[in-house]
C-alpha cells in the first residue's frame, strides 16, 4: 500500500488536500510514519475510483483514472467539491456565483432591451 501513496505522490503534490488529507498528515502516511485511517483510505479510494482492495493491493500496472467531473452525477460532484480545502471550494464557488450572474444579465437584457 506504500508504494500506492508514493505513486500517488509522484503522480502530484498537489492532491493532498483533495484527498481529504492535509499535507503532513499524507507525508506521514507516505513515510510509513503514520497509519491511514479506514475513513482516509475510503476518501482516497473514492477520488481516484479505485476500490479500497486496489489501493491495499497496489499493482503498479492499475493507474488512478482521470477525474471527469462532468461525468459524475450532481450529487457526485458536490462531493468532490466538498473534498476540496476552503480556499478552492471558496473559489469554485466564485466561478459559479459570476456565471451565473452572467447568466441572469443575457437573459435579462435578451428578454428586455433585445426586444426594443
Amino acid at each position: 500500500m506504500l508504494q500506492w501513496f508514493c505513486f500517488v505522490r509522484s503522480t502530484s503534490e498537489t492532491l493532498a488536500p483533495a484527498k481529504g488529507v492535509d499535507k503532513s498528515t499524507y507525508s506521514k502516511i507516505e513515510k510509513g510514519l503514520r497509519e491511514v485511517t479506514v475513513t482516509e483510505l475510503t476518501k482516497m479510494a473514492k477520488l481516484f475510483n479505485l476500490s479500497v482492495d486496489q489501493i491495499i493491493n497496489y499493482d503498479e500496472n492499475v493507474k488512478p483514472k482521470e477525474i471527469v467531473i462532468e461525468d459524475k452525477s450532481t450529487l457526485e460532484q458536490m462531493e468532490l467539491i466538498q473534498q476540496l480545502d476552503e480556499e478552492d471550494k471558496s473559489t469554485v464557488f466564485k466561478i459559479i456565483d459570476k456565471m451565473l450572474t452572467t447568466k441572469k444579465f443575457k437573459d435579462f437584457f435578451n428578454k428586455n432591451v433585445a426586444a426594443l
